[in-house]
């Protein structure tokens, strides 16, 4: 074997099913050895489109994702969605083919060096310079991308070094799944006991639960103790919003349910919350509540989440344990007005007729299209808040939403790489037509995979949230409105089908007949973004993070 080959046995060891990229000089060698392997290679029309599908995939999998760019301007392009998985604790391995070491040490033709240039937003960052190092640098950047808190690790290999011969002796190392230790009982002591003295206490839940795989524990603790909880965005599902106690997810305005909930509480319980997913000075902002942090890892300083409880350990342990020593909040019936006026809001346009679509109507007709376990994939933009607010999810990892990094262009090829996880499930692209022309040369991608995924466009012809945060600030808008193509047009031309809803009846018929075909369909919808400004009235300053 060559190195390249000893690379991708090393892959094939850890599991890899999918490496999303695109071929180059500098990893020629590594390409040549994949044709002989069992991992599938997806060849993507940019590498930002392979990063972003990796981050999906490892963030739905819970296994790392892998993206493959050559050296130079290949790997930059990796760069935004690297960085977006790490931000958003999503496992990935980002691989990048680099210039022979004799090349290294001095100025030359597309010659960067990558190592240092993804250390900053990545948990590891390797050059691998010798072919006996390989079965080692493999084996700890699956393993920390892996363990908590999850991200992206990188791994620069050059191109003489993949062509050399190894050592009979170099093999794959042996992998396992790392044991997340246990709570003290000292923490689970007293985190029962500030609970249990609780008045008015509140569950925050973040996308740890989620990682976790800790719903269940986390619904349980939350119905038997009688405690509201709210989620993040990227946490949406982690307890079914049917469940009594659900108040929905954290982050859009000032005085919206939710931020009374925080208001009104004297104990909050953060559980597998990152600080990234929503600032605590937006809901902490007097710094003069009791938190409980209930995590994989100690807390990150910030001076508006001071911690009072740490319980760090499995998550899963954590809630039953706690759960087992607290008292019960019999008749806390104060925050069920919040959650009643979320459900009213909700059911409000169902019925609208109203011509642009409305944000609330056009997610209602969307959550009937679709089954519980199908997965919406949510670009960045003004209808990524709606979608948190008002898109009802049952389960966790169905409504798929950036909030760490939040990056615009992900909605497209994320929902590739969501097919390709999941194929029993229907998958939906939700995209502001900002963030869809981003990536859309993806199309290809999924025609040429027979990966069938509906793209739902909402369509104002702008930077809607920006333009949401202008007016809000300024009252009036400033360069935001751009033009569009036909995108009926523009689908039919990759070969896949187009829908312009021209009368909002035709909305939902519209929806299912997509999610229906066996093939790449695209929805125009042009959407009334009037509402943002009312929302913004009836709720408050608007304090939503992009």
């Amino acid at each position: 074997m060559n190195a390249a080959q000893l690379f991708v046995r090393c892959l094939e060891n850890e599991g890899v099913e999918y490496i999303f990229g695109i071929p180059g000089e500098e990893n020629l060698a590594v390409m040549d050895a994949l044709l002989d392997s069992s991992i599938k290679f997806v060849t993507v029309r940019h590498e930002q489109g392979a990063a972003f599908m990796a981050d999906v995939y490892g963030r739905l999998t819970g296994k790392a994702g892998v993206c493959l760019a050559t050296l130079g301007p290949g790997a930059t392009n990796l760069i935004t969605g690297v960085a977006d998985a790490n931000m958003d604790h999503a496992p990935l391995i980002a691989i990048a083919g680099q210039a022979g070491t004799d090349r290294l040490h001095k100025e030359s033709h597309q010659v960067l060096d990558l190592e240092e240039m993804f250390r900053s937003i990545t948990k590891y960052s390797a050059r691998m310079l010798l072919p006996e190092v390989i079965p080692e640098v493999v084996r700890k950047a699956f393993k920390l991308a892996q363990t908590e808190k999850t991200g992206a690790c990188f791994i620069e290999f050059p191109e003489n070094i993949a062509d050399m011969e190894i050592p009979d002796d170099c093999m794959p190392l042996w992998s396992k799944n790392p044991v997340i230790p246990a709570p003290t009982q000292d923490r689970i002591d007293a985190a029962a006991e500030l609970i249990s003295q609780a008045k008015h206490p509140i569950i925050l839940a973040g996308h740890g639960v989620v990682r976790a795989h800790a719903s269940s524990e986390l619904s349980e603790f939350a119905a038997k103790l009688n405690i509201p909880v709210t989620n993040t965005f990227m946490a949406k599902g982690v307890v079914p919003f049917k469940h009594p106690t659900a108040l929905g997810s954290a982050g859009l305005q000032a005085k919206d349910y939710v931020g009374v909930g925080f208001d009104r509480a004297d104990v909050i319980i953060c559980v597998g919350y990152d600080l990234v997913e929503y600032h605590p000075y937006l809901w902490h902002p007097t710094r003069d509540r009791t938190i409980i942090h209930i995590d994989f890892q100690p807390a990150e300083v910030d001076a508006h989440y001071g911690v009072k409880v740490g319980v760090v350990g499995d998550i899963k342990q954590s809630l039953q344990r706690i759960g087992e020593k607290c008292s019960v909040h019999k008749g806390e019936k104060a925050l069920a007005p919040l959650r009643d006026a979320l459900i009213k809001d909700m059911n409000e346009h169902a019925k609208s007729d109203a011509f642009p679509v409305q944000p609330q109507k056009l997610i209602w007709d969307l959550r009937t299209a679709m089954d519980l376990s199908d997965i919406a994939i949510c670009d960045v933009g003004a209808h990524k808040m709606w979608m948190a607010r008002m898109f009802r999810c049952e389960l966790p990892n169905t409504c798929i939403i950036s909030n760490g990094f939040a990056s615009m262009g992900i909605a497209v090829p994320g929902a590739i790489a969501a097919k390709l996880a999941y194929p029993e499930r229907k998958i939906v692209a939700v995209t502001g037509d900002a963030g869809f022309l981003m990536n859309s040369q993806e199309i290809e991608t999924a025609m040429r995979l027979k990966t069938p995924i509906v793209i739902l466009i909402w369509n104002d012809g702008g930077y809607g949230l920006i333009e949401w945060k202008q007016m809000n600030y300024y009252g009036r808008p400033s360069n935001v409105h751009f033009g569009n193509p036909d995108f009926v047009k523009y689908a039919e031309a990759f070969g896949a089908k187009g829908y312009r809803i021209e009368k909002t009846e035709d909305l939902l018929p519209t929806l299912k007949q997509a999610l229906a075909d066996d093939v790449v369909s695209i929805i125009d919808c042009p959407v009334d973004y009037s509402e943002n400004l009312k929302l913004t009235a009836k709720l408050g300053e608007a304090v939503f993070q992009l």
